[in-house]
């Protein structure tokens, strides 16, 4: 198992966590702009595709050493988890639940980093903070999920939005599952990047099935597919996948998974603010009361750590 690595130069923490934070927020609203073009198993298949070739492309090129059974093997289990379940079913839900809502709910993921995180279940479940943090957690998500279910059984996709709203209650597990799993079995003889890079490409293949299920493949016409999707989807590759997913799995190595986990904090807000601002979407007031319960639960459950002011 891995431990904290205190040698990492601050500023590229800060700079890193700058990027999951902002970065990583905005992509709830170019994925929704991507989906008018592309459906969702190609869109994810795409992305994470593109992503991880041009990765694996780049480390090539730096001389390293990509071709590594043990990285492979990681990568497929984390990255399938992460991003093939995770934002897989970030990217299906959005197509009938508003960007805005979906990263209010997936904050929730913190509280999963809890829960899943086996080794410190003794530190994590002795303190009172982190336990008010969960039930606080979990009543803010019980407030989002009331005020979505509220308006959606008698509306046209409604079928749709309950299913998007079960997936969403499974999405953060996935997603805390696989990166509690990247940072405790870390690879070896491969850089971050090459993990990274695996990572994205397996996820990517992960999507296919699901587009000729559906008959995604068949049914598109690239030809149609409008610019601002195609601008979107570029900005998933190069910022959201390449740039943040990687800051990302850095962090995991060198900072503990309960602080990295605080982008929570700041994914669902600048998600909200470019919806509210840039798209048709409203925020009711239940959902901002949700929204500003789930970031208590968070806070509450990393206060020891800031009242202790060292890393676990």
């Amino acid at each position: 198992m891995s431990s904290v690595n205190k040698t990492a130069s601050p500023w590229a923490v800060y700079l890193a966590f700058a990027i999951v934070y902002i970065v990583w927020g905005s992509t709830y609203f170019f994925i929704q702009k991507a989906l008018v073009g592309f459906p969702p198993f190609i869109l994810g298949a795409f992305r994470f595709i593109v992503a991880g070739l041009l990765m694996l492309i780049w480390c090539k090129i730096r001389g390293e050493r990509i071709w590594n059974s043990g990285t492979i093997k990681i990568a497929a289990i984390s990255g399938f988890l992460m991003l093939g379940l995770g934002n897989g079913i970030v990217i299906w839900v959005e197509q009938y639940i508003p960007s805005g809502l979906v990263a209010i709910v997936v904050a929730s993921a913190a509280m999963w980093f809890v829960i899943l995180d086996k080794p410190k279940w003794k530190e994590n479940f002795s303190d009172k903070y982190i336990l008010s943090g969960l039930v606080v957690g979990f009543i803010g998500v019980v407030l989002l999920f009331s005020s979505q279910l509220a308006g959606i059984l008698n509306a046209p996709q409604g079928k749709f939005q309950l299913i998007g709203i079960i997936l969403l209650a499974l999405g953060p597990i996935a997603w805390a599952g696989g990166s509690l799993y990247s940072k405790y079995y870390p690879t070896t003889g491969s850089s971050v990047s090459v993990n990274t890079g695996w990572q994205m490409l397996i996820a990517g293949f992960a999507f296919l099935p699901g587009g000729i299920f559906n008959a995604e493949f068949t049914a598109l016409n690239w030809s149609e597919i409008p610019l601002d999707s195609w601008l979107s989807i570029t900005y998933l590759i190069l910022f959201g996948s390449i740039a943040a997913f990687s800051a990302y799995v850095w962090l995991l190595k060198v900072r503990p998974a309960t602080e990295v986990s605080t982008y929570a904090y700041v994914n669902p807000v600048v998600a909200v603010i470019l919806s509210v601002t840039f798209t048709d979407e409203r925020v009711t007031l239940m959902q901002i009361l949700g929204l500003v319960v789930v970031l208590a639960s968070i806070l509450l459950i990393n206060l020891p750590k800031y009242k202790k002011g060292v890393d676990a």
